[in-house]
């Protein structure tokens, strides 16, 4: 009876048809969020999220443009971080790590930290379990890194 009324209101078959249980959604919302906080996206920020959700996931070029499509939408609909952190909360410790690097990443690709990226990576970190000491080493590693390349 339950399916029925939810397939009468549009709602979806079953949970795991929810693209907001997927992580590699959540994350790549996320990272797309973070790219446009300082008011512009560059084309840097672009690849390197490209290329972190490509090299993360294991996934193809195609995949990655309709991963980003999706992620985009889901990002757009969203009021808050909460419908991403909560699936992302359930990861094992080391991937919620690579995810806070991966955001690094994308706050250093063009070769710019604006303080509404470090704020965001803070509040992200803060909501699925990440101590400040992890973020604060993973932002002094990305961030020499992105200098070395320069």
């Amino acid at each position: 009876m339950f399916e029925a009324i939810t397939k009468l209101f549009g709602g979806k078959n079953a949970p795991e048809d929810d693209p907001m249980l997927d992580p590699k959604v959540c994350a790549a919302a996320l990272l797309v969020h973070l790219s446009a906080v300082d008011g512009e996206v560059s084309e840097s920020e672009r690849k390197t999220i490209s290329r972190t959700l490509t090299a993360h996931y294991k996934l193809s070029n195609a995949e990655v443009a309709d991963l980003v499509v999706l992620a985009t939408a889901k990002d757009h609909e969203a009021v808050d971080f909460y419908g991403f952190t909560s699936t992302l909360n359930k990861l094992e410790p080391n991937e919620k790590l690579e995810l806070i690097r991966m955001m690094w990443q994308v706050v250093f690709a063009d070769n710019q930290n604006h303080e509404l990226e470090d704020n965001m990576v803070w509040r992200v970190a803060e909501l699925i379990g990440v101590s400040s000491r992890d973020r604060t080493l993973l932002r002094a590693e990305v961030r020499g890194i992105s200098e070395a390349k320069e």
